[in-house]
C-alpha cells in the first residue's frame, strides 16, 4: 500500500505487461478470417495521374480487393485543413456538403508519400505482389522544392484549388517601435539561421487493423494520439456519422508529434467497409519514413539589439517554414513558432513575420516541440552574439532579460500563471558551476588538459513553451471516475481516453484519482482509449495530458465522492474540464493571449570537440524544467533524459536529406538516431516546482520542455570550444570541419 501518491515515483502500470511482452503493439494484432494490406505510394513529387490499370494486380490468385480514388466516398483528410486526398487517382472532387466545399483536386499526386492505390490479399506477400503488378501513367507537373522559391508569384501552384498563392500561413507580430530602437541600441546582432528536417522514428512503424465490432461498427485498432480526432477524420473520408466509426488504441510506441495526422486508418476502414472482414496492415521502416510527415525545416532571418547595460531593445525576424504538400498542423507549429521566436525574454520592440509555404516535399508536422526548437535555435544563438558583443556572460545577460512577473510577450500580453525562467536560469547555472558574483553570474574558465587536438567548451540556453491548445480554441477534456465498494472504497475505475504514447500519462492518471479519492494507487484501475465507450479526452500533444487529464479526473472524481457520501454505490461520474479561455492572433498585430499556460527550462551543455575528426562528444547535460508538481519524479526524469537524447540526435547526427522532393535517407541505415554509444556521459534532471495555478495539484505540462534548447546550448558549447558559430545544424563532423576551415 502506498500514502498520499502524489509525488511519489509509482512504478508504471503498463510496465509488467510491456516487458514480458503481454501488451499488444497494432502490429502484434490478430483476428479470425484477416486480410493483409499494401499501399502504392506515388513515388513522384507533382504529376497527374492519367490512367490506372489494376486488371493484372486483380487477376492475381489471393488479391480480394484493390481500392483507388474512386471507392472513397469523400476523398479528402487533413487535421487543420481537408487539402490531401485519401487515394490519389481519377476520382470526382468531393460532393459539395460533405466535403470542404473547396474540394481538393483528387488525381494530381503533390509528393511522393502521396498513395495511390489500397490492395487487400490474403496474405501479406500476395498484395505486395499485386502491388508491383498496378500500371500508373502520370504526367508529370512543374515543382518547386524550396519554400522561398514557392512565394515567388510564378511559382508552380501546389493547390490552385486554395487560391493563386503557395504561402498557407502568415503571422505577424508587431509591438513598439523597432525601427526607433534600433536607431538608439549600442550593440546589434544579425543572422540567418536554418533548421532542417526530423524523422520522427518511433520505434513503432505505422500499423493497424479494421474490423466490425459486435455493433457492426467500423473499429481500427491503431496507434494514434487522439482517438476522436482519428474517428472523425475517418468518418467524414468515408461519407458516415462518427458514432459509425470507432478508434482503440493498443500498446503504441511512440509518436513525438508524428502520429496526431492520419497514415494508414481510412484506407484500412474503408477496405472493412466494404469487405465486412478484418484488414490488417504493418509498414516498413522505408514506407514509414516515406509516408508520414517531418519537423518543419525554416530558414530564420533575424536582427536583435541591446542596450550596453545588457538590456533587450528589439526583435526584427522573418521565418519561412517549408510546409510540404499539405497543410498537416503546419498553422499551430508556426503559431507557437511566432510566439517563442523571442525567447523567455522581455523585448520592448518587436516585428515578425512568419510564413508557412506549400512545396513538393514530404509534408511537415507536428514533432516534439512544435516550432520552439527552430525558434528558440535562432534566438539563444542571437542572445549568445549579443552577449558575446557586450562583453557580458551568457548567463548574466539572459539573468537580466529574462521573463518576470507582468512582463508582456512578444504578442503584447503577460504570460499566465507563474513565470518560473529566472529560477530554472539559477538552477541550471548553479549545477552546471556558475556562480552569482557581486558583477552578475559568471563562470571559471578551465583549463584544458586535453591532448591538442581535443577542445572543450560549455553552453547554456534557454526556453519556454505553452501547455495546451492554443488561439481560441476552447481546450477540454472528458473524464469519468467509478467508486465501488460498500463501506469503504475499494476500487476506484478511471475512464480517460487520452493516448499513452510511452510518457506514462496512465500511471498519472491514477496517481490523480487515488490522489483526489484517498486511496491508495494499488485501488486504482485506468480504462483507456476507445472512441466508443469515452467522451473526447483532446490529444497526447501540446504537452497538455497531465494538466488536462489531471483536471478532468479531478473533476470527476470529487463529483463521485459527493455521490458516495450520500450513499450512492456504486458511485460514478463524468466530468469535462474546459481550461481557461484564450484567443487568436490579432491578424496584424498579433496582439493575443494565446495560451493558457506555459512551462520554462534552462539548460547547459558540456562538449568536447575533435579538431581532426570534426566529432562532438556531449559529456554533460544539465536540465532544469519546471513542472509545477512533479507528480511521479521517476517518470518527470525519464521524459527529461529521453528528450535529451532526441534533441542530440536533432542537433547532431540526424542529417535528413531529400533531393527534388525524394527522401534520400529513407532508411535508419543512412538516417542516423543516436544509440546507448552516443547519449551523453550524464544527465542532470533539476526538477523546479513553481506551482501551476490552474494545473492539478500545481502540474505543468513536461513533455516537449527538455527538448527545446539542446541544439543552441551544443552550438553555444562548440564556439566555447573552438571559437566558431554554427548557424545551421546538424552539427556532423562533416559540418564542423567545414567550419573550422579543415576541409
Amino acid at each position: 500500500m502506498t500514502d498520499f501518491p502524489i509525488g511519489q515515483s509509482l512504478p508504471r502500470i503498463d510496465a509488467r505487461d510491456k516487458v514480458t511482452g503481454k501488451a499488444l503493439y497494432s502490429g502484434d494484432l490478430v483476428r479470425p478470417g484477416m486480410l493483409h494490406m499494401k499501399i502504392l505510394f506515388a513515388g513522384r513529387p507533382h504529376a497527374r495521374v492519367v490512367s490506372l490499370d489494376t486488371s493484372a494486380a486483380e487477376a492475381l490468385p489471393g488479391v480480394v480487393a484493390i481500392y483507388t480514388a474512386r471507392d472513397v466516398p469523400v476523398n479528402e483528410y487533413g487535421l487543420q485543413k481537408k487539402d490531401q486526398p485519401v487515394l490519389c487517382g481519377l476520382s470526382p472532387l468531393p460532393p459539395r456538403g460533405q466535403g470542404t466545399g473547396v474540394g481538393v483536386a483528387g488525381d494530381i499526386v503533390r509528393c511522393e508519400g502521396d498513395q495511390v492505390a489500397a490492395i487487400v490479399a490474403e496474405a501479406e506477400t500476395i498484395a505486395a505482389q499485386a502491388r508491383d503488378l498496378i500500371k500508373v501513367e502520370y504526367e508529370d507537373l512543374p515543382a518547386v522544392y524550396d519554400a522561398a522559391e514557392a512565394m515567388k508569384t510564378d511559382s508552380p501552384l501546389i493547390h490552385p484549388e486554395l487560391g493563386d498563392s503557395n504561402i498557407c500561413v502568415l503571422d505577424k507580430i508587431r509591438k513598439g517601435d523597432v525601427e526607433s530602437a534600433f536607431a538608439r541600441a549600442d550593440a546589434i546582432v544579425e543572422g540567418e539561421y536554418h533548421t532542417p528536417y526530423q524523422e520522427h522514428a518511433y520505434l513503432q512503424p505505422e500499423a493497424g487493423l479494421a474490423y466490425l465490432d459486435e455493433q457492426g461498427c467500423i473499429t481500427v485498432e491503431c496507434a494514434g494520439q487522439w482517438t476522436h480526432a482519428d474517428r472523425d477524420g475517418i468518418a467524414h473520408a468515408l461519407g458516415l456519422a462518427d458514432e459509425q466509426v470507432r478508434l482503440i488504441y493498443p500498446a503504441i510506441g511512440g509518436a513525438f508529434g508524428g502520429r496526431e495526422d492520419l497514415s494508414v486508418q481510412v484506407v484500412l476502414a474503408l477496405a472493412t467497409m466494404k469487405l465486412k472482414r478484418p484488414v490488417k496492415i504493418v509498414w516498413s521502416r522505408k514506407e514509414s519514413i516515406l509516408g508520414h510527415g517531418k519537423r518543419h525545416p525554416m530558414t530564420l532571418k533575424t536582427k536583435w539589439a541591446a542596450t550596453k547595460d545588457g538590456k533587450l531593445l528589439a526583435a526584427e525576424t522573418t521565418v519561412i517554414a517549408d510546409a510540404g504538400a499539405y497543410m498537416y498542423t503546419t498553422n499551430k507549429v508556426l503559431g507557437n513558432c511566432t510566439i517563442t521566436a523571442t525567447g523567455p525574454y522581455f523585448i520592448p520592440n518587436v516585428k515578425e513575420d512568419v510564413y508557412g509555404v506549400y512545396t513538393n516535399n514530404v509534408p511537415t508536422a507536428a514533432f516534439r516541440g512544435f516550432g520552439a526548437p527552430q525558434a528558440l535555435w535562432m534566438a539563444e544563438l542571437q542572445m549568445d552574439k549579443l552577449a558575446e558583443k557586450l562583453g557580458l556572460d551568457p548567463v548574466e545577460f539572459r539573468h537580466r532579460n529574462a521573463l518576470r512577473e507582468g512582463d508582456t510577450l512578444n504578442v503584447g500580453t503577460p504570460a499566465p500563471g507563474r513565470v518560473s525562467i529566472v529560477q530554472c536560469i539559477e538552477a541550471a547555472a548553479q549545477r552546471a558551476g556558475w556562480k552569482k558574483m557581486p558583477g552578475g553570474w559568471a563562470i571559471s574558465k578551465r583549463e584544458n588538459v586535453q591532448p591538442d587536438n581535443l577542445k572543450r567548451g560549455i553552453g547554456f540556453a534557454c526556453g519556454f513553451k505553452n501547455v495546451g491548445f492554443s488561439f481560441g480554441y476552447q481546450e477540454n477534456s472528458w473524464a469519468r471516475v467509478e467508486l465501488h465498494g460498500k463501506n469503504e472504497i475499494e476500487h476506484v475505475v478511471v475512464w480517460h481516453a487520452g493516448a499513452e504514447v510511452g510518457q506514462g500519462t496512465h500511471t498519472v492518471m491514477a496517481q490523480f484519482a487515488a490522489g483526489t479519492v484517498g486511496v491508495p494507487f494499488e485501488k486504482v484501475t485506468v480504462v483507456t482509449s476507445d472512441s466508443a465507450t469515452m467522451g473526447d479526452p483532446g490529444s497526447a500533444s501540446a504537452s497538455r495530458l497531465t494538466f488536462m487529464s489531471g483536471n478532468a479526473i479531478q473533476g470527476a472524481a470529487e463529483a463521485a465522492l459527493l455521490k458516495w457520501k450520500v450513499e450512492e454505490r456504486p458511485a460514478i461520474a463524468e466530468y469535462t474540464y474546459l481550461a481557461p479561455k484564450t484567443t487568436p492572433f490579432d491578424k496584424e498585430t498579433g496582439y493575443s493571449m494565446p495560451n493558457m499556460s506555459y512551462a520554462y527550462v534552462a539548460q547547459a551543455v558540456e562538449v568536447e570537440v575533435d579538431l581532426e575528426t570534426g566529432f562532438i562528444r556531449i559529456l554533460r547535460v544539465v536540465s532544469a524544467d519546471d513542472v509545477g508538481q512533479a507528480i511521479n519524479p521517476a517518470l518527470v526524469t525519464g521524459q527529461i533524459e529521453g528528450a535529451v537524447v532526441q534533441a542530440e540526435g536533432y542537433a547532431l547526427t540526424e542529417n535528413f536529406i531529400t533531393r527534388n522532393g525524394h527522401i534520400l535517407t529513407d532508411q535508419l541505415s543512412t538516417y542516423l538516431i543516436p544509440t546507448i554509444l552516443d547519449i551523453p556521459d550524464s544527465v542532470e534532471s533539476v526538477i523546479i516546482e513553481v506551482a501551476e495555478p490552474n494545473g492539478p495539484f500545481g502540474a505543468r505540462g513536461l513533455g516537449e520542455l527538455p527538448f527545446l534548447p539542446i541544439a543552441p546550448a551544443i552550438a553555444a558549447a562548440v564556439h566555447d570550444a573552438t571559437g566558431v558559430w554554427f548557424n545551421d545544424f546538424p552539427l556532423t563532423p562533416e559540418r564542423v570541419l567545414r567550419g573550422l576551415g579543415k576541409i
